[in-house]
């Protein structure tokens, strides 16, 4: 019995050795060979469960280390730059790794991990007008951190590039909203006046299109974004096309007030002040307006309206 006592500790001894060997190797290959390392202390903490409770202190300082270990691995996959479909696998594996030792920071760096690959994916699928691959990967990455509104943002940007007007206007009032509760000034009066542009060009297409309502609809969504001066002048074409001549002079003389450009920058809103002015029967008040338009692009008609006006 004492002999068999002697011969167990050795045994038990020998093992933990076999375990600081295994865990030494993890150590030296954590700076140059990551995957080596994390095989290495994969392989610890297996043989510290053979041996028992000689070999916890070294099992635990694997468990501590792997879930870094595997951040590092995907971290490192996104700096150079590897396909996407590998970023996405050691990003995964880091999720899984974290959650199988129970690291709690390791979890949330993976998922950092992850937002910056589905991020990446989301970028590589828009960049080829894969639009609904894109969103799917945009939407992963708002499941996994629904803070990440830079996602919220490029999906309107995918919305826009579909020409999906109600679905860009809800996604970028939704951006909008996440940065006025962070007081995001600078950024919420960036994404302001690119829906504002988008929805005014889109009105002015529509009014060219012969299309006023739709044309109404869309510079009404427009208006929610701020003032604009040539904002205020489409409106000012369509209600004049529409022979509203009381909305067309008024939005005429809103964009003559936010103009503080030359006699020729000014010509537009005079012309359309003009037309509304003539098509109420203000024939004085027409033909001064009209002479005012007669600069650059809008002298011409301008000239023809007076002489149809019999202006002095």
């Amino acid at each position: 019995m004492i002999l068999s006592a002697i011969i167990g500790t050795k045994l038990s001894a020998q093992d933990r050795n076999d375990v600081i060997k295994v865990y030494n190797e993890g150590a030296k290959s954590m700076q140059t060979d990551i995957p080596a390392a994390i095989k290495a202390f994969e392989e610890v903490v297996v043989l510290s469960d053979k041996v028992g409770e000689s070999s916890d202190d070294l099992k635990q300082k694997a468990l501590k280390v792997l879930p870094g270990l595997y951040s590092r691995l995907a971290a490192n996959a996104i700096k150079e730059k590897k396909p996407v479909p590998e970023i996405m696998q050691v990003s995964k594996d880091a999720a899984a790794a974290s959650i199988k030792y129970g690291n709690e920071s390791g979890r949330e760096n993976a998922d950092k991990i992850m937002v910056q690959a589905y991020n990446a994916m989301g970028a590589g699928y828009f960049a080829q007008k894969e639009y609904e691959n894109a969103l799917l990967a945009y939407d992963t990455v708002l499941s996994i951190n629904s803070g990440y509104i830079n996602a919220i943002y490029n999906k309107a940007l995918i919305y826009r590039s579909q020409n999906n007007y109600t679905a860009f206007e809800e996604t970028i009032d939704l951006f909008i909203t996440r940065l006025k509760s962070a007081n995001d000034e600078e950024r919420t009066k960036q994404a302001s006046t690119m829906a504002l542009e988008y929805f005014r060009a889109a009105g002015s297409q529509a009014s060219q299109a012969d299309k006023p309502e739709e044309a109404l609809e869309l510079l009404n969504k427009a208006a929610k974004y701020g003032d604009d001066k040539n904002l205020f002048y489409f409106f000012a074409d369509v209600y004049n096309k529409q022979k509203n001549f009381d909305s067309g002079a008024e939005y005429a003389e809103k964009g003559l007030a936010l103009e503080d450009g030359d006699a020729q920058a000014k010509a537009k809103y005079y012309f359309q002040l003009a037309l509304a002015q003539a098509g109420k029967g203000e024939t004085a008040e027409a033909c001064s307006s009209f002479k005012n338009a007669t600069y650059g692009p809008f002298a011409e008609a301008s000239k023809a309206e007076r002489k149809n006006l019999k202006c002095e």
